[in-house]
């Protein structure tokens, strides 16, 4: 796969400001307050920073947390863990694996078969609809 690298100002022209608070400066949105985080929409999740196809909406499911919630991304190899200790906090990040975007965090109470929650930002995705 390609990686794409862009400078910050190229990425603050092609992503709204929510969205470069998330995907370039690891923020969050609140809880609820998410496009995706209610809704169960046929479709594949994508990176909204590139574009890589990241969850099939099959595998979302509602944990209650407050943002949208995969078991299964669709490959892989589409995105990369990374540990994470801010906020006081030992955590997993979860990033696209083209472009390097914050997509949330996976933890290991989601449901059978794979035991995950990928606990993703709205704003960090782009509904395909199928």
């Amino acid at each position: 796969m390609d990686k794409i690298f862009k400078s910050d100002e190229e990425w603050r022209r092609s992503l709204t400001p929510e969205q470069y608070r998330i995907l370039r400066e690891k923020g969050t949105e609140r809880p609820f307050t998410g496009q995706y985080a209610e809704i169960d929409t046929p479709g594949v999740y994508l990176c909204a920073a590139c574009g890589l196809e990241l969850f099939p909406s099959e595998t979302k499911f509602d944990s209650g947390c407050g943002w949208p919630s995969f078991y299964d991304p669709l490959d892989k190899q589409n995105v990369e863990e990374h540990e994470d200790r801010s906020h006081g906090m030992s955590r997993v990040e979860v990033t696209c694996s083209r472009c390097g975007g914050h997509l949330g965090h996976v933890f290991p109470d989601g449901p059978h078969p794979t035991g995950l929650r990928y606990c993703i930002n709205s704003a960090s995705l782009r509904l395909d609809k199928k």
